[in-house]
């Protein structure tokens, strides 16, 4: 086709109606579909997330990610809150864990079925400004009302929300970074969400020894309230969202009325939002083996670490160690990120040998680091498990070592499992996160209340024995999901219908 000549250029306050072919070039889009209507982001269009600077996109995750790893310090602050609070309170122990852990996570689990879908239908950015300026408000509520129906009803809330940063992110990473940088930065992503857990509890020891239990909220709604305002810099990501407003200029500036976005996320009415979206997470759940068996995978691994918020000081108290030391154990199931960084390594190696012998990149080709690691927290628990007391009395430091190794293994779940995840769902990637964070933060929830009476039962020795029996079972997890992976995604309709749709809307070049 000829274009038409023009010597206008497209601007946001152009009134002179051009050709449609000039202005699609300088716009950055395409034509698709057989009426030519259907309007798509071309492959170099500077304004797609993915196409923005290295320095942008960086800022803005760098922002969400630290906004993740505070709201997961202060979920895991609150065992240390609930120890506190309950003889100021005059509650049971159990139902002060109920009300500041259990609470907060299954209110979480809950927000994590709602917002990823509203974010991929309505868009990121006011999400997460809106939804932590309401957490800063609660968490000082929670602090300033010494009562446990403030307490319920505060922590309620900033679970509800906490949601928004800890699955709305993977979608968020998903619009910025293609498939080979993402092999990277799940990786800093996790580590600091994983730091957080082990930094709550933490920081909350030594909180509530300088100030009392009730600065630890204070402190959260302090730092959330900054973030709040350095959300308000950054830009919105969601690449359909972004692609409508792009089309609606579009029409102004050549008068063609009929042209439409190629949007897969545009909801008609409130009723096919609610039946197609909100339940899409648990539809994924039930249907789709691979969310469930990852986010069982997950959600005992987080279950794990919660439980660990609870029954590790007083293990080590057993030590002799004072209260506020006894909580520094923790830092080594943090630092276990470190780690991470060689099996990011080999599968970037693996990765490249791949891409250049033209194979394809497939999702299973990342779990590489799942078969590592699910070995490896088998005999860290193992390892955890007999060298405490009462039954073994050896120097605390020896205990110590395993933790590094169960915070290695559990990051690389989750870092593995979470990308493996986006890479098979692609376009659904934060409803299969969402699915996998309901499970994990039910679990999370019922561990502290249900396995701490085992562990009250059976010992520390013996109940660390029983989790170290369950990560046996996760070792064969990763060989079947390596060797039957493929074939079940080939027959999900929601894997098979995501990788169309990334095909139609995604600027990223297939790999080879």
């Amino acid at each position: 086709m000829v274009k038409t000549p023009v010597t206008a250029t497209v601007t946001p306050h152009s009134t002179l109606h051009v050709s449609l072919d000039y202005a699609l070039e300088d716009l950055g889009l395409e034509l698709v579909g057989d009426g030519k209507n259907i309007v798509r982001w071309s492959a170099t269009n500077p304004r797609h997330p993915r196409n923005w600077s290295s320095l942008r996109r960086a800022y803005d995750i760098t922002i969400i990610i630290f906004l993740e790893f505070y709201t997961t310090a202060v979920s895991t602050s609150g065992a240390t809150a609930a120890n506190n609070a309950q003889e100021q309170l005059g509650i049971d122990p159990t139902v002060s864990l109920l009300l500041y852990v259990s609470t907060y996570l299954l209110a979480q689990g809950i927000g994590s079925v709602i917002f990823p879908p509203y974010s991929e239908c309505f868009g990121r950015k006011r999400l997460y400004v809106v939804s932590t300026v309401i957490y800063s408000v609660f968490c000082a509520i929670i602090g300033a009302v010494s009562h446990p129906a403030a307490a319920a009803v505060g922590r309620v809330i900033t679970g509800f929300l906490s949601a928004v940063p800890s699955v709305v992110i993977a979608g968020s990473i998903e619009d910025l970074f293609s498939t080979r940088e993402r092999i990277w930065l799940t990786l800093p992503y996790m580590a600091v969400a994983d730091f957080g857990i082990a930094a709550g509890p933490v920081i909350s020891t030594y909180i509530t020894a300088a100030w009392g239990w009730q600065w630890v909220f204070y402190v959260a709604a302090i730092v959330t309230g900054i973030l709040a305002i350095l959300l308000c810099t950054i830009r919105e990501s969601r690449p359909t969202l972004l692609l409508d407003r792009e089309v609606a200029q579009l029409r102004k500036v050549t008068g063609i009325d009929h042209l439409e976005a190629l949007n897969p996320d545009r909801v008609l009415d409130m009723d096919t939002f609610m039946r197609n979206v909100v339940f899409r997470p648990a539809q994924l759940l039930v249907s789709e083996p691979i969310i469930m068996a990852v986010s069982i995978v997950c959600g005992v691994s987080s279950g794990i670490i919660y439980l660990f918020t609870d029954v590790l000081p007083p293990v080590y108290r057993s030590f002799g160690l004072s209260t506020t030391t006894a909580s520094l154990p923790f830092l080594a199931i943090g630092f276990g990120f470190i780690p991470n960084i060689l099996t990011r390594f080999l599968e970037y190696r693996m990765a490249s040998k791949r891409h250049a012998r033209g194979e394809p990149a497939l999702p299973e080709h990342k779990l590489v680091g799942y078969v590592i690691a699910a070995p490896v927290l088998m005999g860290a628990l193992w390892w955890f498990a007999w060298t405490i007391p009462p039954a073994v009395h050896v120097h605390w430091f020896v205990s110590v070592i395993p933790l590094f190794f169960i915070g290695f293994a559990i990051n690389e779940f989750g870092i593995v499992l979470v990308g493996y995840m986006a890479d098979s769902y692609l376009s659904f990637s934060a409803s299969g996160f969402a699915a996998l964070c309901l499970v994990r933060c039910v679990l999370a929830a019922s561990f502290p209340l249900f396995t701490g009476q085992m562990f009250d039962a059976l010992g520390p020795n013996v109940g660390v024995s029983v989790l170290a029996v369950v990560a046996t079972v996760f070792c064969a997890i990763a060989p079947l999901l390596r060797m039957y992976g493929e074939r079940l995604r080939k027959k999900s309709k929601f894997a098979s219908y995501s990788l169309k749709i990334h095909a139609e809307t995604s600027v990223e070049k297939a790999s080879p």
